[in-house]
C-alpha cells in the first residue's frame, strides 16, 4: 500500500537540499565555531551562511537571529528573558501552543486572553486582559500572540496586536512555527520584540530552530554557560542541523519558491474543504479566509478524531488529531475548547513541499469510507 503523508504542520520531510547541506557539514572539518584556527573557522563560515538565510527570509538582520535547538527552547528563552527582568503578570490566549502556555505558567502568572469560534485574538480582547493584569498583578511584561494557529490555521492580527502591548508597556513575543516559511508576510513586519521559529515545520531537520530579538532588546539567556550565539545562548551550535536549517531558509527565499509553495497548499486545501463540504455532518474549524495556506482542520460530528485518524492510517492516509503533541496525550484539544467548538472532535490535514496532487486524491478516496464506516458502527453499538 502507498502511504501519503499529510501532515506537514507536525513536520516535514526533509528538503533535498537540507540533506545536502548536512552531508556537507558532517563530511567537513570538525571545529568549534567560536575558536580561531582554520578548521573553526570554516565551521564559523557555514554557520553565519545559515543566519544570513534564516534572516533574509524572515525579513530581519542577522545580528536578530539566536540559533536554538527549536522553536520550543527559543519559547522558554523568550518567556524566560524578559521575566528576569520585568515584573507583571503574561497575557496569552488558550490557543497558544502547549510549550508557550506551560513555559509561561510557570514562571509568572497568566492573564488569559479570549479568542473568537475561529481561534482568533482581537485587540479588544489584549486591551480587557491588560486591564484585568494590570489591576491585579500592577503591570503586564509579555504579550504572546502566534502568528497563525498550529492546529486550525487562523492568523491573527499581530501587528495590531502588539500596538495595543506596547501601549500596555509590554514586550511582544510571537509563536511563528506554524507561519514561518509557510505565509508571504515577512516576521520584520509583524512589530514583535521576539519571534521563535522552527527549522523542521519548513522542511529542514529537527533540533534547530532560532529566537529573532528586536534590536536593541537585552535579555538574560535561558541557557548559561558559555558565551556562544554572542552570549546570548550557551552550548556548541548544531552546526550540521543549523546548516540545513539555513539551506531550507535560503530555498524559500529564493525568487518565486515562497510564492508557488504557497499557491499550491491552497489550491489542495481547498480541494480537502470541498472534501469535507461533500460530507454530512462535517465542520470546518478555524477562519476560511484569513488563515495559512497549509493547514485544514474539520470535526466530524459523532464520531471522536482519533478514531478518523486510525481509519485513515489503515488505507494509507496520515493527519493528525488534536494539538497535543504526543501520541501519549488523548485530552481534548486545548485549541478547540478556546474556541467553544467540540474539543474532541479535530482531525488536521496539513500539506507542504512534497505534498502531490495524488495525495489529496487519497484523502478524497478514503475519508467518506471511513466516515461512513465509523458511524455506521456507532449505531450498531
Amino acid at each position: 500500500m502507498s502511504r501519503h503523508y499529510l501532515d506537514h504542520a507536525s513536520t516535514s520531510p526533509l528538503r533535498p537540499g537540507a540533506r545536502l547541506a548536512m552531508l556537507e557539514a558532517l563530511d567537513g572539518p570538525a571545529g568549534d565555531p567560536s575558536r580561531v584556527y582554520q578548521e573553526a573557522r570554516v565551521v564559523r563560515a557555514a554557520l553565519e551562511d545559515a543566519r544570513h538565510s534564516v534572516a533574509d527570509l524572515a525579513g530581519v538582520g542577522p545580528g536578530q537571529v539566536i540559533f536554538t535547538s527549536g522553536a520550543t527552547e527559543a519559547i522558554n528563552a523568550a518567556v524566560w528573558g524578559v521575566t528576569r527582568g520585568r515584573p507583571g503578570a503574561i497575557l496569552c490566549a488558550g490557543v497558544e501552543h502547549s510549550a508557550v502556555r506551560e513555559a509561561s505558567a510557570r514562571l509568572t502568572p497568566v492573564v488569559e486572553v479570549e479568542v473568537d469560534s475561529r481561534g482568533r485574538i482581537s485587540t479588544d480582547a489584549v486591551q480587557s486582559a491588560g486591564r484585568r493584569a494590570v489591576d491585579e498583578y500592577g503591570a503586564v511584561a509579555l504579550v504572546h500572540c502566534q502568528w497563525a494557529n498550529h492546529e486550525v490555521g487562523t492568523l491573527q492580527p499581530v501587528a495590531e496586536v502588539a500596538e495595543v502591548a506596547h501601549g500596555l508597556g509590554a514586550l511582544v513575543h510571537v509563536d511563528a512555527a506554524a507561519a514561518f516559511g509557510h505565509h508571504l508576510q515577512a516576521v520584520g513586519e509583524l512589530g514583535a520584540d521576539l519571534v521563535s521559529v522552527s527549522s523542521h515545520k519548513l522542511g529542514g531537520p529537527a533540533g534547530a530552530g532560532a529566537l529573532l530579538v528586536r534590536r536593541g532588546l537585552r535579555l538574560e539567556p535561558f541557557l548559561v554557560g558559555g558565551s556562544q550565539e554572542r552570549a546570548r545562548r550557551a552550548g556548541l551550535e548544531n552546526s550540521a542541523a543549523l546548516a540545513g536549517f539555513g539551506a531550507a531558509a535560503a530555498h524559500l527565499g529564493r525568487d518565486g519558491v515562497l510564492e508557488e509553495e504557497v499557491a499550491r497548499a491552497r489550491e489542495q486545501t481547498e480541494r480537502v474543504a470541498v472534501l469535507s463540504r461533500s460530507l454530512p455532518e462535517v465542520d470546518r474549524y478555524g477562519d476560511p479566509d484569513r488563515r495559512v495556506a497549509h493547514i485544514f482542520c474539520m470535526g466530524v460530528r459523532g464520531v471522536e478524531a482519533e478514531a478518523v485518524v486510525i481509519g485513515l492510517d489503515q488505507a494509507g492516509v496520515a493527519v493528525h488529531s488534536g494539538s497535543a503533541c504526543s501520541s501519549e496525550v488523548l485530552e481534548p484539544s486545548a485549541v478547540l475548547a478556546a474556541m467553544g467548538v467540540a474539543a474532541d472532535r479535530s482531525v488536521r490535514v496539513s500539506v507542504g513541499w512534497s505534498t502531490t496532487a495524488e495525495d489529496i486524491t487519497a484523502l478524497e478516496d478514503a475519508l467518506p469510507e471511513v466516515v461512513l464506516r465509523l458511524r455506521r458502527l456507532g449505531r450498531e453499538a
